[in-house]
């Protein structure tokens, strides 16, 4: 059978600038849903924003909210961070010093955990050194600017070598926090793989007091990429 679509004969009593029939439905969809919903556009406009919300959560940016003391004093307790979703896509990798949020089941136990990046895929990592110091790669890293105020680095000895394609993490209140060093005899030695992290906590969002945009210490800006390492 032919499919062919016939051309018909324009209809001659349209007048040029008159919308024909075509015209008049071609965004007819909007205000009949509108229509359709209480609350008309209003509703509808609502509906609109949720799902841009919800389709940039999914693919863009989360919020988290921080359940425990163990990234204080930087993370407060009930603080919220928004987190990039796509900090690490695209070839790009976790650094040390980055706030990370990740998945820990398997690893640390069912959910999500929010900690330091430590160490990266072929790092060694020592605790502690003559000053009581985290060494990467021989180097010590003053931690400082966002170590809890009287903590000490660790009170757990570690010597460890980071596996490609895992992070060793740690919690900035050390004394109040369970990370990679609580895990270290478990499976995976306490480091969480690159695939299980969710994304770069960038900002603290809530309460508007504490707003602020997290960005890398400085700290880490002198160890040297591990031996053996290309690039």
């Amino acid at each position: 059978m032919d499919t062919e679509a016939k051309p018909t004969e324009r209809d001659r009593s349209s007048q040029p600038g008159t919308p024909g029939p075509e015209g008049r439905s071609r965004f007819a969809l909007v205000p009949r849903l509108a229509e359709w919903l209480p609350g008309g556009r209003i509703t509808l406009g609502l509906f609109a924003c949720l799902a841009f919300l919800l389709i940039l959560n999914y693919v863009v940016v989360q919020p988290f909210q921080i359940p425990s003391g163990s990234m204080e004093q930087g993370l407060r307790i009930g603080d919220r961070v928004l987190v990039n979703k796509l900090a690490y896509r695209f070839g790009a990798q976790p650094h040390r010093g980055d706030v990370v949020v990740f998945d820990g089941t398997e690893y640390f136990g069912h959910g999500d955990y929010v900690k330091r990046v430590v160490g990266v895929g072929g790092d060694h990592v020592v605790c502690c050194d003559k000053q009581g110091r985290v060494e990467v790669n021989g180097r010590a890293v003053d931690e400082t600017a966002f170590l809890y105020p009287g903590d000490s680095p660790s009170d757990v000895p570690f010597d460890v070598v980071v596996p490609e394609g895992r992070l060793f993490v740690l919690g900035d209140h050390r004394s109040d926090s369970s990370d990679s060093r609580d895990h270290l005899g478990s499976p995976g030695g306490g480091m969480i793989p690159v695939g299980s992290v969710i994304g770069r906590a960038d900002w603290i969002i809530w309460p508007h007091d504490h707003w602020t945009h997290l960005t890398r210490p400085g700290a880490y800006a002198r160890v040297p990429a591990p031996e053996g390492a290309h690039g």
